[in-house]
């Protein structure tokens, strides 16, 4: 494999590694990078379900059984893809679910539970990654996030402070990191037809004083809110290749007016209460 002698860059194939792979946006991108001649390392917490995988791309692909929650297995992960690889151009970090229902429902264990995975579980396979693109001079470090990360909608708090998170350490990660050569991407899907609210999701015991709320919200949902999974292939491998790739990539027609309408409105408010944001400054 060729490299940029200046940045460190692969230019032949490049090898990913997925989080989160046995299903949704990472089996479908795993599928993707495989077709047209990458290596990937794909995990999942029970590996049964890369087998698919295996059987049609051989040693291209690496399972690695792997449960983000744990801070020890996301550093073995890395140095098993770099024993088997010998380098790591791309991490996915994909690994994640939904917790559906409002504030006030929701436990202290499916609180914790959310922001294990889905911000606990993100930062520690960032901070395994990291000596190795360090190393290398190059990487990509793409975070899955969520459009629900810029914008919020009712009974979906914690998967939405979960998100939040994720932006706030990605963004400051990304300026960290940025002089050893290493990209940092969040990419911020609207809802899509996945499992991602089916069978990957957890909700919570319902409070009927939030039932008219949970109506309205899940009667907002047209069926052409929810994007097809297939349709985000080619933005993916688009954004892989780029040379210079964002920070934030907004995926669905649906992500770009709610987070524009969000940003307007937050604007408006700050200009609306100017004087005394000034005033406080003393």
């Amino acid at each position: 494999m060729e490299t940029n002698k200046n940045e460190g860059a692969t230019t032949g194939p490049k090898v990913f590694l997925i989080t989160g792979a046995s299903r949704g946006f990472g089996k479908l991108w795993a599928e993707a990078f495989l077709k047209r001649g990458d290596k990937v390392a794909a995990t999942a917490r029970d590996i049964k379900h890369l087998d698919e995988l295996v059987a049609r791309y051989g040693d291209t692909v690496l399972p690695i059984k792997l449960d983000v929650n744990n801070r020890s297995e996301s550093f073995e992960a890395v140095e098993k893809v770099r024993a088997a690889f010998g380098r790591i151009d791309v991490l996915i970090n994909n690994a994640g679910y939904g917790l559906f229902g409002a504030i006030e429902e929701t436990t202290e264990q499916e609180a914790r539970d959310q922001m294990e995975t889905n911000f606990f579980g993100l930062l520690w396979m960032s901070q395994a990654i990291l000596p190795l693109m360090r190393e290398q001079k190059s990487g990509h470090i793409i975070q899955v996030s969520s459009m629900l990360g810029l914008a919020t909608l009712p009974v979906l708090g914690l998967y939405n402070a979960s998100k939040f998170a994720v932006e706030g350490l990605s963004e400051t990660l990304a300026t960290e990191v940025a002089g050893f050569g290493i990209n940092v991407t969040l990419i911020e899907p609207n809802g899509y037809s996945t499992d991602w609210s089916g069978a990957s999701a957890i909700r919570t015991k319902e409070n009927e004083v939030y039932a008219p709320l949970r109506t309205a919200f899940y009667g907002s949902l047209t069926p052409d809110a929810w994007g097809k999974p297939e349709a985000t292939t080619q933005a993916i491998l688009k954004l892989v290749d780029a040379p210079n790739p964002p920070l934030r990539l907004l995926l669905g027609k649906v992500a770009f007016p709610l987070v524009k309408q969000n940003y307007e409105k937050r604007f408006a408010e700050f200009e609306e209460w100017k004087d005394v944001t000034d005033a406080a400054h003393g």
